[in-house]
């Protein structure tokens, strides 16, 4: 386990030949001038010259003054899988991934992405539908993490099966009205871990949200920005510390996803004290956006920024950052939803209350650059740093020992990425299937030039040269 379905490293020489010269190769572990080579999809060497491989290269990229990093790992989209009416969605946003430096990306199928009735009511069935539905339509590699629905028949003992079928993580939900009760949680950590995989777990109390809701609704605070109110960090912090007793009590590894908060991310540091399997993530949005969205008059613009858990203050940010720099914060991934304000967020004008308007925001595009701007540029964690959060740990912990690193063996995922550049954010500039980016107008710092997927050029110049269908879906084995 751990490969993708159709073995390339297997091929011989079915790809074609790389060489990339006088960039700066940066990996979890340190920053050097080297130049790499890869045969087949996988890099060969990584040496201070390769000269004399250049006349029998079959492409050269020139990566003088730039850094060379391995392609981003993100381990948390929602993206949606074609349908008849939008035949395109999953590939357009696997190209918006490319074209941000993503390289491997995992989707939930979770309600709302494009799955059935059927595929909620069983594990199996969800993942058989989905395979179904992506093969052979993204432009970079992809898997699955599996929603574990509460309206499934009987998902314990659906898991087993889905985890030897190449799924090492699925996603349990403590709210919304799929939620996994506390004990079906707790078993679904258990059956998991006993078998190398692990649960991820969206981390909000469902009675002390549900009560805040309906008081809110009773009240008449109906409008989005009312969202935020009732799910105040302690909600958040609270489910978290009960995910996190459940995960001691099994033994389990858990991955707790988007986390928000300063509450939250010190119930991760006290479970990470006492030797829990726990790792954390967070997302860009809540390291470079706050609550004062929420003030937005306009409803649309307001719904925008309805996610859950909630954009938070200032202070949660700087938390935040801080818990990336020390390693209390392991990663950081999207959360990618790609609603638009022409669809989903429209209803917020028509007077629908927050609890019905559609969760989420577009971020699969914008994920590096966030990071490398507001995070290496601006001085909060060092660019090796930088790479360990959006690469290599991902890598590592979702199963995947080809991705994640610059290292001979490992597959040829790279990115070339100007550290000089500067641009500002425009939806109208970015290729998601959204038609807004939560970030518009927001100057940052870099910019990905070259993109290089098994050792196939996806993005040249930041242009799509890639192709469908080219992206392969990675199985994964065990985890931990």
């Amino acid at each position: 386990m751990g490969r993708r379905a159709a073995d390339p490293h297997q091929r011989g020489g079915g790809l074609t030949q790389l060489l990339v010269r006088g960039g700066t190769v940066v990996t979890a572990a340190g920053s050097r001038r080297a130049d790499l080579a890869a045969d087949g999809g996988v890099i060969t060497a990584i040496e201070p010259s390769l000269q004399g491989l250049a006349a029998g290269a079959e492409r050269i990229i020139d990566a003088t003054g730039m850094l060379l990093l391995p392609g981003v790992v993100d381990v948390h989209t929602h993206t949606r899988v074609a349908t008849d009416t939008e035949p395109d969605r999953f590939f357009q946003d696997s190209v918006a991934a490319a074209h941000g430096g993503t390289t491997s990306f995992l989707s939930f199928n979770n309600p709302g992405t494009g799955s059935s009735a059927g595929a909620e009511r069983s594990l199996r069935t969800g993942l058989a539908e989905w395979r179904s539905a992506t093969d052979g339509d993204s432009a970079i590699d992809y898997g699955l993490s599996l929603s574990v629905s509460g309206h499934a028949d009987d998902p314990l003992s659906e898991l087993p099966a889905t985890i030897d079928g190449g799924v090492a993580t699925s996603k349990a939900f403590m709210v919304f009205d799929f939620r996994l009760d506390d004990r079906t949680l707790l078993d679904a950590m258990r059956v998991m871990g006993e078998r190398g995989a692990m649960l991820q777990v969206h981390c909000e109390d469902p009675v002390l949200l549900d009560t805040a809701t309906a008081a809110a609704l009773a009240r008449g605070d109906t409008g989005p920005r009312f969202h935020a109110a009732v799910r105040p960090p302690y909600v958040e912090a609270i489910a978290t510390a009960r995910a996190l007793a459940f995960a001691r009590s099994s033994g389990s590894p858990v991955h707790v996803v988007h986390l928000s908060s300063a509450a939250a991310l010190d119930e991760v540091r006290r479970a990470k004290a006492a030797g829990v399997r726990v790792t954390a993530e967070t997302c860009p949005h809540y390291l470079t956006l706050t609550e004062v969205r929420y003030d937005e008059p306009d409803p649309v613009l307001c719904a925008a920024c309805i996610i859950s858990p909630p954009l938070r203050s200032a202070a949660d940010a700087a938390a935040l950052w801080a818990g990336l720099a020390d390693g209390s914060l392991d990663l950081v991934a999207t959360d990618h939803v790609p609603d638009r304000l022409g669809v989903e967020k429209a209803e917020a004008a028509e007077g629908v209350p927050f609890d019905r308007i559609s969760n989420g925001a577009p971020g699969i595009e914008t994920l590096l650059a966030l990071i490398y701007s507001e995070g290496v540029a601006g001085g909060r964690i060092t660019i090796e740093r930088m790479v360990e959060l959006l690469a290599t740990t991902p890598a590592a912990r979702f199963g995947l020992p080809h991705k994640g690193a610059l290292e001979v063996g490992r597959d040829a995922d790279l990115v070339v990425f100007d550290p000089t550049a500067r641009r500002t954010m425009r939806a109208v500039e970015l290729h998601h299937t959204s038609d807004y980016t939560p970030y518009e107008g927001m100057t940052v710092s870099g910019d990905v030039r070259d993109v290089v997927v098994r050792g196939e050029d996806v993005i040249r110049e930041a242009v799509f040269m890639g192709r469908r269908g080219f992206g392969q879906y990675l199985d994964r084995g065990q985890i931990a």
